[in-house]
């Protein structure tokens, strides 16, 4: 669904190994909106004071020290959820009812916030729009 390709930016070779990999890739025959969703990554940018990517659309990073990963994920959950035609939503639900066992075996689960007092939880799903349809259907309230 995505391609990230991750550049040691201090490499001295690093622009070469750019193109060189760009090529590997479309001699592949990869289908063209791969290549162009593809997340370039910069990392080591600690190894280079004030280091500002050159590329407008990659992203900076130090994988050593944490530095620019929650923008990555981000960045890349982003592009999987609108490859992939899904999104992520909060439902909430009724703990006796069936909805966390579809919820489960037809969804992406990725937390349950369970409320005792009530009952009820919210649960935080990765879901295609086709199976969140299916579930407003089966479970109406």
């Amino acid at each position: 669904d995505l391609i990230v390709h991750v550049r040691d930016v201090t490499h001295p070779e690093t622009v070469l190994q750019k193109a060189t990999v760009l090529s590997v890739l479309k001699s592949l025959n990869l289908p063209s909106h791969l290549l162009d969703s593809m997340v370039e990554v910069h990392n080591k940018v600690d190894l280079i004071e004030g280091y500002k990517p050159t590329d407008e659309n990659a992203l900076a990073i130090s994988a050593l020290h944490g530095r620019g990963l929650e923008q990555l994920k981000q960045e890349i959950e982003k592009k999987v959820l609108t490859a992939t035609g899904k999104k992520i939503l909060t439902v909430h639900i009724n703990l006796e009812g069936p909805q966390l066992s579809w919820l489960h075996k037809e969804a992406t689960v990725q937390d349950v916030e369970v409320m005792p007092e009530d009952g009820t939880a919210r649960v935080k799903v990765i879901i295609s729009s086709s199976a969140f349809g299916r579930y407003k259907n089966l479970f109406p309230s």
